[in-house]
């Protein structure tokens, strides 16, 4: 497969239609992708480090295998998630809900 020279964008303000593009390996430093829209992208094993992502939505994703570091994550909200197998703190998610409701039914 032939490498396709490398798009550069430097110090510059406009929008990016990417519609069945090939994009892996690209770099993005210092970017404001705010707004932005992701769909139906495959982002595995991407790294997301020093990012806002606050006030984002993740919707019907694949975060399986997904690690979160030093992360401010209060005030986030998770509804009707596949969470077997999760742990925060390495406390597993599973036994941490069970033991809530077991408390808050007696």
């Amino acid at each position: 497969m032939s490498t396709e020279p490398t798009l550069e964008l430097h110090q510059t303000k406009q929008r990016v239609w990417a519609d069945d593009a090939e994009l892996s390996d690209s770099m993005f430093r210092n970017v404001n992708l705010s707004r932005a829209n992701f769909e139906d992208v495959n982002l595995s094993s991407t790294a997301i480090r020093n990012c806002n992502i606050s006030g984002a939505t993740i919707e019907d994703a694949n975060l399986a295998g997904m690690r979160i570091e030093h992360a401010n994550l209060s005030c986030v909200t998770i509804v009707e998630c596949q969470t077997n197998g999760m742990s925060i703190d390495g406390i597993s998610v599973a036994e941490l809900l069970a033991c809530y409701r077991s408390a808050k039914a007696k």
